[in-house]
């Protein structure tokens, strides 16, 4: 029937009987949005009548709903909780948003009631809501039937799932329960009612009056949804609790009145009766057994803190919960019987005096008190049980009171406008107000407070009230009034414990635990097995019902904390253990400043996703009257829609299993990763609904004055309806998406906080931005920064840094956002590794200390009058990788560069400082002749100069006090390689003459076979213009492969297409008209310049090169700690910091830099696949760390074998050598051998001695 128990039936699984419940208010939603779809289509006119059946349909479906959810929370959620942990608090969660749904219908229907505004436009709104509406309820009874329901007919017996389900029967009124059921089978297919119907009998304890009652109320005719009500005009009116009472009332008495000639049926103003006793002075017992309770309570309680003896406080506790519910409904039964009868009646004379009492307040105050004393101990509690005595003082005070009010004001009106018969059909609905195991235990407990008379005249008023209408029910409240004047006190002490206050309760057993009729709680269930539960004995008296079977298990359970949820649910959310959390964090969304956690970033999503959907709601709107807003409207929701997918892959993939492996959370995300696939299938549904609107709209004139034919109208209509049908779809995702949001950060933001350090969050940070292609981070950063204020902005980008702190990641941010400042890219270096930077001209510092001033001193001599400056290096700041620099390591002044598997060496972990490079300062021939005409004379002087010249040189850097340490060393690499510059200048120059002979050396089509143009290294149909050599070169690998240098890719900005032969900025199609759009390759990285039009590659935004792969997240992620990309399958694998970043312990290549396939060894070192091979030849160790690179057991054996039948030498007999196993670290003692020495530990061979 749902998930997992898809083929179990209802009779197997009587826990099941709520899935029928939530089919039928699937049915009933559908039947209601079908109504008012349809009417908002086909009819614009006003109708009151239709409002005013919707409004009497949701207050029934709401009461129902909230005691369905009321019923879930408070007895099968807290039942399974112990079985299945972490699974039910996301959908406790999700049933506090329910007043909110139902209130924004209500409130739409109210304004449709006042009959002002355009009824059209306000009547599509409540449309909207109802679909807001029915889309939450469904995707929450959908989620149960696939996660909760599953686990409880999987982990309790039939017997377990019957006591649970007829627990919730009993916590729900009786006159709601008589209306519900047969509600609820009304929907149920023929072929399968009798197997409810069967199952609903089978959970009623077997006792024979009992089930006489539920059968009646099953046997009931009653039309889905329909709901009656009674008034005293001849018009319509609106459903509501009272209603539904006075309904009730009238159908008791003019049912009674039938059978009785003396009685006039439907004559309600009956004359005074003149008899002494009247059947309401009833009420007169009920206020003195709730006066006797409460003052046994005050003088219990009163003796415990006189005493300072606590042990009793927890029966005391229940003793008051059990008179509260008791007071609870005896207000309601005044408020929505006794005086909406007088009211309705009597001309509304009470309306001026009537107070309810007790107040919610009072109410509260008790429970916080109760709340308090659970949470203390020692003196404490001498506090906490005064501030309890005053409440009780001042409640019984104002109980008293009230009653007062009540036997002087309220009866003689009773008296005077209701005849006998009426007062008994009033006192037997106000019973109809309890719910069936309430009403057991509180007239049980109340006929305990009778005498013989009294008792008589209670049946008596029962039995007439109830003849003629719903006798069974009647004749069972006779029979608990039997049981309770019987003269069987011990029932008493039992209810104290029934109704024990859960605030009082240490566990969640206790709190749980399952009670008999008399209050004797059961033991813990055990799955598979339930433990007889004994029924008191009924003592024979002067009144008992000849019906009573004590070999009979007369079971009725009741959860006390349905009413406080029903009651007091903004109570509870304050008791609510997310309740301090969402205070401490404010609104959802909101400014996470100061101390933003780098798990903040998910949230920070949130907002900025809430942000734009409320964006597309009003978009959406706009859309019916302007066509031409759809292209727009569609790009922002397929980015909205993308970004959404890859937030939710994100949570499933990484968030969610990180916060789960944590402790005892697991299951805690399964409800939000079910609310990605629902949510999903909503995206995919205003998706379909785009492409209708965008195949309708190509036959529509974006001028609408345009002259139509006849068929413009019926396609302008439908036209219309799909906006509006978009617009009711984007308002629900909206909600639905906000809703989830919040929950998810009720409940798991605290979670993260507490279980993962920071460390451990950018870790997860790290996991998510690995798995994240560069093209989605391209679209993704503007878009979330947009949302969030500038503090947020910064705390974010540091978020973003720490994650990725081993990596480029900065650079590539740098290449191609304009937001990010020069300031950011500033501070990011700082942070990275704290070295200043400085632009030199590398030939500056060579006329300075090798100027004619200052030959020959040699000696303390100080260099020429020029001052050498050091000018902050701006480079970082362009974002188009024109001018990049690049880092002068050893004795090169340029970096070797990769398109595909190669990366530049990190300068970032050496004290380096970077220079212009010559190449760079001469792309044009007039600056070249200038720089010639500027340094020319120091050539021949440079290449003359012996090494002795140079040292001399060197060290009067080294004795100038005015230059730091670190700028020396820098001035001193620039002095040795001076030679190399001079050497790079002359070859330009060179170049330089030759191309102002003639046109740009290389300006012709290069082919990879002779059909397709390219080169041995890549397909693509351009060039490259290498500045270095002012030449075009079809890749940089030819060109590196021609000269003494390598080429800078990034400072490359020009290509020349091989069709047209004409040079152009670079881009990924040629601009030449007759080229007609011609792409220079599938494949184009605007930040690497890289054309490839063969082979898949994607561009890391955290390596900042492109490699060959389908992509981040796809075949391949981003290692932050190692700073490497990896193939998924590596996923898990042994983390090393900048692993990648070091050479191959068998060739000495860069590792990083290398286009030769890597081997990861199991210790977590590199080398090149083909080292390795080699290596492993003769050896099995690491070179680095010497562990064993594999699993040696055969080889290790085979040294067994070998060393058996060896003999030692007798010198060497018995003598051992202390070792140290390089496989587990640990020391060890070994018999003496010249070459093998077995760990004892391990029995691994890789030893060495100490």
């Amino acid at each position: 029937m749902v998930g997992g128990a898809s083929s179990v039936r209802v009779v197997d699984a009587p826990i099941l009987l709520f899935v029928c419940f939530h089919n039928g208010l699937r049915a009933e939603l559908d039947r209601i949005c079908i109504l008012v779809s349809s009417f908002s289509l086909e009819n614009c006119s006003r109708n009151r009548d239709l409002v005013i059946d919707l409004h009497n349909k949701f207050q029934f479906l709401k009461i129902v709903y909230k005691y369905h959810c009321a019923a879930e929370d408070e007895i099968i959620f807290q039942a399974l909780a112990v079985r299945a942990s972490n699974v039910v608090r996301a959908y406790s969660l999700e049933h506090r948003g329910i007043d909110d749904l139902f209130d924004s219908v209500f409130q739409s229907l109210h304004i449709l009631l006042e009959e002002h505004g355009n009824f059209s436009k306000e009547f599509q709104e409540l449309v909207y809501c109802i679909a807001t509406m029915q889309t939450s309820i469904c995707q929450n009874m959908l989620k149960e039937e696939e996660q909760v329901f599953p686990l409880l007919v999987e982990r309790f017996s039939f017997e377990e799932q019957a006591s649970l389900v007829w627990q919730c029967f009993c916590s729900i009124p009786i006159i709601l329960l008589e209306d519900f059921l047969p509600w609820m089978t009304s929907y149920i297919p023929k072929d399968d009612l009798a197997d409810v119907v069967h199952c609903i009998i089978e959970i009623v304890p077997k006792e024979n009056v009992l089930q006489e009652v539920v059968a009646s109320w099953l046997g009931k005719e009653r039309q889905p949804s329909s709901v009656g009500f009674i008034s005293s005009k001849d018009e319509v009116s609106l459903w509501s609790v009272k209603s539904l009472y006075l309904t009730k009332f009238k159908q008791v008495h003019l049912s009674w009145a039938s059978l009785n000639k003396d009685c006039i049926q439907g004559y309600l103003h009956c004359p005074h009766d003149d008899a002494k006793h009247h059947p309401v002075d009833i009420l007169h017992l009920w206020h003195g057994a709730i006066k006797k309770g409460l003052r046994e309570v005050l003088e219990k309680l009163y003796q415990i803190k006189s005493l300072n003896a606590f042990s009793s406080l927890a029966s005391i506790g229940g003793q008051v919960k059990f008179l509260v519910d008791v007071l609870i409904f005896y207000s309601d039964a005044l408020e929505y019987v006794f005086y909406s009868v007088l009211n309705e009646f009597a001309n509304g004379c009470l309306l001026s005096s009537y107070k309810r009492f007790p107040h919610g307040s009072h109410i509260e105050g008790l429970l916080f008190v109760l709340q308090n004393i659970n949470s203390q101990s020692g003196t404490s509690l001498c506090e906490l049980v005064e501030e309890l005595c005053q409440q009780l003082d001042a409640l019984f005070e104002g109980i008293c009171k009230h009653f007062t009010f009540q036997e002087f004001e309220v009866l003689p009106l009773i008296y005077k406008h209701c005849n006998h018969e009426m007062q008994r059909s009033l006192f037997y609905v106000s019973l109809h107000i309890m719910p069936l195991g309430l009403l057991k235990c509180a007239i049980t407990w109340f006929s305990s407070h009778l005498n013989e008379d009294e008792s008589k005249a209670v049946l008596c008023s029962i039995n007439m009230a109830g003849s003629g209408l719903d006798m069974s029910l009647a004749s069972l409240v006779q029979m608990w009034v039997c049981h309770g004047y019987s003269g069987d006190r011990s029932h008493e002490p039992e209810l104290q414990k029934m109704f024990k206050n859960p605030y009082l309760s240490k566990t969640t057993e206790e709190r749980t635990c399952f009670v008999d009729v008399d209050g004797q709680p059961c033991e813990k269930i055990v799955p598979g097995q339930v433990k007889p539960i004994s029924a008191n004995k009924v003592k024979k008296g002067a009144l008992h019902s000849s019906s009573q079977n004590s070999k009979e298990k007369n079971i009725i359970l009741y959860s006390s904390e349905i009413n406080l949820q029903i009651y007091f649910p903004d109570f509870l959310r304050k008791l609510s253990p997310f309740s301090k959390d969402l205070v401490d964090r404010g609104d959802a969304g909101s400014s996470l400043i100061p101390e933003l956690k780098p798990i903040d970033y998910i949230f920070l999503f949130h907002k900025a996703l809430t942000n734009d959907l409320n964006h597309l709601v009003l978009e959406s709107k706009k859309m019916a009257e302007n066509v031409a807003l759809l292209g727009e409207f569609r790009h922002r929701f397929h980015l909205v829609r993308m970004l959404y997918e890859i937030h939710s892959d994100n949570e499933d993939q990484f968030a969610f299993p990180a916060l789960e492996a944590k402790g005892k959370l697991e299951n805690i995300c399964g409800s939000y990763t079910i609310d990605h696939k629902l949510e999903e299938e909503y995206f995919n549904q205003i998706s379909a609904i785009l492409d209708e609107i965008s195949e309708l709209h190509v036959s529509l004139p974006s001028d609408i004055t345009v002259v139509m034919d006849a068929t413009y109208g019926q396609r302008m209509l439908k036209y219309r309806r799909l906006c509006i049908k978009l617009q009711g779809k984007c308002k629900t995702i909206c909600i639905t998406l906000g809703k989830h949001f919040e929950r998810e950060e009720s409940e798991l933001w605290p979670l993260f906080t507490e279980c993962f350090s920071d460390e451990e969050q950018d870790k997860i940070i790290g996991l998510i931005l690995g798995n994240t292609r560069a093209e989605v981070l391209q679209q993704m950063i503007p878009w979330l920064m947009a949302s969030l204020s500038s503090r947020e902005q910064q705390a974010m980008l540091s978020v973003w840094r720490n994650a990725t702190k081993n990596t480029k990641f900065d650079e590539w941010l740098a290449e191609w956002w304009e937001g990010m400042s020069k300031d950011d890219i500033a501070s990011a270096t700082e942070e990275s590794n704290s070295l200043p930077s400085w632009t030199v001209d590398p030939l500056d510092i060579v006329a300075t200390y090798l100027c004619k001033e200052s030959q020959g001193k040699l000696d303390g001599s100080k260099p020429c009058d020029k001052i050498l400056t050091f000018e902050p290096d701006k480079s970082f700041a362009n974002c188009d990788g024109d001018n990049k620099t690049e880092s002068l390591i050893g004795d090169m002044g340029t970096d070797q560069w990769s398109d595909l598997d190669k990366h530049q060496t990190n300068g970032y972990e050496q004290k380096i400082y970077e220079v212009t490079p010559v190449t760079d300062q001469v792309k044009k021939s007039g600056d070249l002749i200038s720089t010639i005409q500027k340094f020319g004379h120091l050539e021949e002087h440079i290449l003359t100069m012996s090494q002795e010249d140079f040292e001399a040189a060197i060290r009067r850097v080294y004795r100038d006090t005015s230059i730091d340490p670190q700028k020396k060393s820098y001035i001193t690499q620039t002095l040795r390689t001076s030679r190399w510059t001079v050497t790079q200048l002359k070859h330009h120059q060179e170049i330089a003459v030759s191309s102002n002979e003639g046109g740009i050396p290389g300006q012709c089509p290069s082919y990879r076979n002779p059909t397709t143009f390219g080169c041995k290294h890549y397909k693509r149909n351009c060039k490259v213009f290498a500045a270095c050599c002012n030449q075009l070169v079809t890749c940089r690998y030819c060109h590196d492969d021609t000269t003494d240098h390598t080429m800078d890719r990034k400072s490359t900005t020009k290509m020349m297409c091989m069709k047209c032969l004409t040079v152009q900025p670079v881009v990924a199609t040629c601009s030449n008209i007759s080229c007609n759009g011609l792409s220079m390759a599938k494949y184009f990285c605007s930040i690497c310049r890289l054309y490839e039009d063969e082979r898949e590659i994607y561009h890391c935004p955290y390596c900042n090169i492109c490699r060959v792969g389908k992509g981040l997240g796809i075949d391949f992620f981003h290692c932050m700690n190692c700073n490497a990309c990896m193939s998924k399958s590596l996923e898990v694998h042994i983390c090393r910091e900048k692993c990648f970043e070091s050479n191959c312990p068998i060739c000495h290549e860069d590792i990083f830099t290398s286009s030769t396939p890597v081997k990861a060894l199991p210790c977590g070192h590199l080398m090149h696949s083909t080292c390795f091979q080699d290596y492993t030849c003769m050896h099995y160790t690491c070179p680095i760390c010497s562990k064993s690179l594999g699993d040696m057991q055969v080889y290790f054996r085979m040294l067994d074998a070998l060393l058996s039948e060896e003999k030692t030498p007798e010198e060497y007999h018995g003598q051992t050598q202390v070792i140290l196993c390089n496989d587990c670290e640990k020391r060890g003692v070994a018999p003496f051998h010249w070459l093998y020495h077995k760990c004892s530990s391990c029995a691994s061979y890789n030893t060495r001695l100490l």
